[in-house]
């Protein structure tokens, strides 16, 4: 392996030849307990991965590695394009050459990683109803919490179940019937848990911000995620996809003193039993398109679509055909080509066209102007994502009840 100066001078030189922006590979991830629908852009053969799964996810501009029990060591991290053969991984280029990637500032305060988890998310079936663990119950096994949101592009078949389920009836939390989803962990042979929650629409162009703790069951639209850089979770619903899934799931990340002395019921615990009862759930959590008024531009225009949470935030440019736009952020991000065609800072993207639809734009970059062009007959649309406290400003969803 070369040595920490050797793999600085690579990152250095990538920047460099990229006036500040790297290119990153596609990162695939299985999974084994549901099949996709294959909206990924990859073809039934290339999703079958044998014993690892299907395909189920992309990874974008990934410094996390997927917690799956069989698969192999990189599974998650994306790689940089680079010059001459050269190997590396985003994760060791922002972890040997923070300053230069995250800007010497924020790595001070909170590198050497981007801090977040950007992915795109294809099932055939609804994802069973489960939970990420709240940062006191995840420290228990040295790992990172997992707040998360989402965007549903708009333009894609939705499948057949296109609506999350969220929560639990407000009755169960104020009444103190949490105990009542016991026997669905404990006897673990169906889907009946649901019966106790509510499910709302998935709508193109719009999303829902999901802090962690919250009980959930994501519908099959295609979802456009971003999170926290973590892959916890705690499954909780047996009968998923026509068949039942592994009760190791449940235990994934339940601490195993935790689960030798309470048994299911250190999974209840878990939960963040305040937001899952919430009555305004959906005021509180639904996140439709917010306009950027500060950069609306003759060639285009940006929305948050990640937002009410300062964790993580997101922003969705769109460039009108044979228009360009003048991009300015306040630090490092990443960025998903969603749709269309055309250049960044004088790179060519295009969506769909794996290897030139990811990109990193390091922070020197980012807070200067750099020019985002159209070339081509639709809309150009982009996805900016951002890490934790990059963008202070961003917009809070009024608080009900």
């Amino acid at each position: 392996m070369a040595g920490s100066a050797e793999r600085i001078a690579i990152v250095e030189q990538a920047l460099a030849a990229g006036n500040g922006i790297l290119r990153v590979d596609p990162a695939w991830v299985a999974r084994d307990f549901l099949d996709p629908m294959f909206r990924l852009g990859l073809s039934p053969k290339e999703c079958d991965v044998g014993e690892r799964g299907y395909i189920c996810e992309r990874w974008l501009a990934s410094t996390t590695k997927a917690d799956n029990a069989v698969g192999p060591p990189d599974e998650g991290l994306s790689y940089l394009q680079l010059e001459g053969g050269a190997r590396m991984t985003l994760k060791e280029a922002v972890e040997v050459a923070a300053p230069l990637v995250l800007g010497r500032e924020y790595a001070a305060t909170h590198g050497p990683t981007l801090g977040r988890l950007a992915k795109i998310f294809d099932y055939f079936d609804r994802l069973p109803f489960h939970i990420h663990q709240m940062q006191q119950d995840a420290d228990k096994l040295g790992r990172r919490a997992k707040e998360e949101a989402y965007y549903f592009p708009e333009g894609v078949d939705l499948g057949a179940h296109p609506e999350t389920y969220f929560g639990v009836h407000p009755y169960i939390v104020r009444e103190g019937k949490q105990a009542l989803l016991l026997p669905y962990l404990r006897d673990w042979n169906s889907d009946a848990i649901l019966q106790h929650s509510r499910a709302y629409k998935q709508m193109p162009g719009e999303g829902f911000h999901v802090p962690s703790g919250i009980l959930h069951a994501p519908g099959t639209a295609v979802t456009i995620e971003l999170q926290e850089d973590s892959d916890v979770f705690a499954m909780m619903q047996a009968f998923c996809g026509g068949k039942i899934i592994s009760k190791d799931l449940l235990w994934k990340d339940v601490h195993p003193d935790d689960r030798a002395a309470q048994g299911e019921a250190a999974v209840l615990e878990q939960v963040n039993w305040e937001l899952s009862g919430d009555p305004f759930f959906y005021e509180n959590r639904h996140t439709p398109p917010v306009l950027v008024e500060a950069t609306k531009q003759p060639g285009g225009e940006e929305t948050w679509i990640y937002y009410n949470t300062l964790k993580f935030s997101g922003k969705r440019l769109v460039v009108r055909p044979g228009q360009s736009f003048e991009s300015v952020d306040r630090g490092v991000y990443t960025v998903l080509v969603q749709q269309g065609k055309g250049a960044f800072g004088g790179h060519e993207i295009e969506a769909g066209n794996f290897g030139r639809d990811e990109l990193v734009i390091a922070h020197e970059r980012a807070v200067q102007k750099t020019m985002v062009t159209n070339t081509g007959r639709e809309p150009l649309a982009l996805i900016k994502f951002f890490g934790p406290d990059v963008n202070p400003d961003v917009p809070m969803l009024r608080k009900y009840g």
